[in-house]
């Protein structure tokens, strides 16, 4: 099951106390995915159509719950859930408790919510953003990357939602997909506040650990990589530093360096996995690496003058 089934899954559970609320998530989930059927005799009828059953169950419930109607389910075998009212009365009482009839008693064409006093409370704006999410929403596994969208089929409501989610401190960005309207986050702390907006705890829990774990990863990886140039770099200087000193020993010998520089360049052909640490370490006075640094780079000199009267091609 991906991540974001798992949210819809945990959202789908979180039925709200009060009236108000279940009836803010009723106006979102019919906004996302429902439709209005007219009758030859002007009756209408709600039908909320999904592919994903737990919109359909939840749907379900908050019609229940809210106003005790009687209500058609149905699942056709390509799994499309539909759930229809059947009286007319019945219709009307939901598209008004839910806002989504105008200032003229005409219902909106695109379902968008005509009375904000459906989304005036907090507890509302966060049950209206569930049932936007559940029914037209997803979200990325957080393990890779940090992506959470509400498809809309209009501006205007991609438009209120990114209202409702600004209210909040959340800006939100709207793109125009194949005709359709997407309201999208990309940042994580902004993901993780509207998991938190959605009342979804064990989603936004496991969406914290899975950002915590990357960035450990992230940081060891950092560090392993750091690690291995810096191994690389020294690994490549005491190459160099052994060729120059083998140079001089071959063509003047070791006798032409002076007695500190000779020291080291025999502790270096000793120990040619050393560190400047160890060589340092190493000498009959000891000497930090920095000392040690400056000795094998006046023998690096001395070699390079030694190649340019030779007219050695480095």
């Amino acid at each position: 099951m991906s991540f974001s089934m798992d949210v819809k899954k945990e959202l789908e559970k979180k039925i709200p106390n009060a009236r108000h609320c279940k009836i803010a998530e009723i106006s979102a989930i019919i906004g996302m995915c429902g439709k209005i059927s007219i009758s030859e005799n002007n009756r209408l009828r709600l039908i909320v159509k999904t592919e994903n059953r737990l919109v359909a169950r939840k749907y379900f419930t908050l019609l229940k719950k809210s106003f005790n109607i009687e209500t058609i389910v149905s699942v056709k075998q390509n799994m499309i859930y539909t759930v229809s009212t059947i009286y007319h009365k019945d219709t009307l009482k939901v598209l008004q408790a839910s806002g989504l009839v105008n200032e003229y008693g005409n219902v909106n064409d695109d379902l968008s919510v005509s009375d904000r006093v459906v989304v005036n409370k907090d507890c509302c704006k966060r049950a209206f953003i569930r049932g936007s999410f559940i029914s037209g929403g997803s979200v990325s596994d957080p393990k890779k990357g940090y992506h959470y969208e509400l498809v809309c089929n209009s501006e205007d409501k991609a438009g209120n939602l990114k209202n409702i989610l600004s209210y909040f401190g959340i800006n939100g960005k709207i793109v125009e997909r194949k005709s359709r309207y997407v309201l999208y986050l990309k940042e994580a702390s902004e993901i993780v506040d509207v998991l938190n907006i959605m009342e979804a705890p064990v989603s936004l829990m496991n969406f914290e650990n899975a950002i915590i774990y990357k960035n450990v990863r992230n940081a060891v990886n950092r560090k392993v990589n750091c690690e291995t140039a810096n191994l690389n770099k020294t690994v490549s200087a005491a190459i160099k530093q052994t060729e120059d000193i083998k140079y001089i020993r071959d063509t003047k010998g070791l006798s032409v360096l002076s007695d500190n520089l000779r020291e080291i360049a025999c502790l270096r052909l000793e120990n040619e996995d050393a560190s400047l640490k160890e060589l340092g370490e190493m000498c009959q006075k000891k000497l930090g690496k920095s000392g040690v640094n400056h000795r094998l780079k006046k023998i690096s000199e001395i070699a390079d003058e030694l190649r340019k009267k030779n007219n050695v091609i480095q």
